[in-house]
């Protein structure tokens, strides 16, 4: 392998292990992170950790420090306005891929949806099985928005769903979404490749809608579970 390919490959495994840590919640919220302590973890160099912190600082995952690193505080007002603009977003890629859609991308959006069914009937399935799930189901809108030919929308659209990975990983894992969320991704994909767009945009809108309803239930569940040991200590 060439070597720029090498330093490529280093690159996006090293930030797609950080990405997932955050996500999974192995990285806590609030949790300072140095380049020293994560490349030890990780056993590589500093240099690939650096490059991936300031990624995820652009995705909204990390705050920069006087001294390294801190994993995104996930609350409540971030979680509704990302899921705000996110349904408006989604609805309208869903809308405009429709009608560009192509035999390929048809092929390309149905083998996710197929990967992510035999994802869910592994025996002893694993949490790293769970996360890929998670993965090609975001990855699913983000096909979308690249097949809606609107590069403005799709980077917007990429830059979002960074942010709502941590809470739609809440949702599946404590909720157990898992079948909800399959069935949903296979619905919309089957209204685009129909060619139905009102129809595809509204399943799009509702399967956002759905995700957000119970991810504030668990918010806010969360919220009140706190104040309650605040005022009891």
């Amino acid at each position: 392998m060439p070597r720029g390919k090498k330093k490529n490959t280093l690159r996006e495994s090293v930030y797609g292990s950080l990405k997932a840590m955050i996500v999974t919640g192995q990285l806590s919220p609030g949790a300072r992170l140095t380049e020293n302590e994560l490349a030890a973890k990780l056993k590589v160099s500093r240099t690939p950790v650096r490059e991936a912190l300031n990624r995820l600082e652009r995705d909204g995952l990390v705050a920069g420090r006087r001294q390294g690193y801190a994993v995104k505080e996930f609350d409540i007002h971030m979680f509704r306005e990302a899921f705000e603009v996110r349904e408006l977003l989604d609805g309208h890629a869903t809308e405009l891929a429709t009608a560009k859609i192509t035999a390929p991308d048809k092929q390309r959006l149905r083998e996710m949806v197929r990967e992510c069914e035999r994802l869910a009937n592994l025996p002893d399935r694993s949490r790293d099985d769970m996360f890929q799930e998670l993965q090609i189901g975001m990855d699913i809108h983000r096909a979308i928005a690249e097949i809606s030919g609107n590069e403005m929308l799709r980077d917007l659209l990429n830059g979002i769903l960074d942010k709502c990975q941590h809470y739609v990983w809440m949702e599946l894992l404590w909720l157990d979404e898992w079948r909800i969320a399959r069935d949903e991704h296979a619905a919309i994909v089957e209204a685009i490749c129909a060619g139905d767009a009102p129809r595809a945009g509204e399943l799009a809108r509702q399967h956002i809608r759905g995700s957000r309803t119970n991810i504030l239930r668990l918010l806010e569940a969360k919220s009140q579970f706190q104040s309650f040991l605040a005022r009891a200590s």
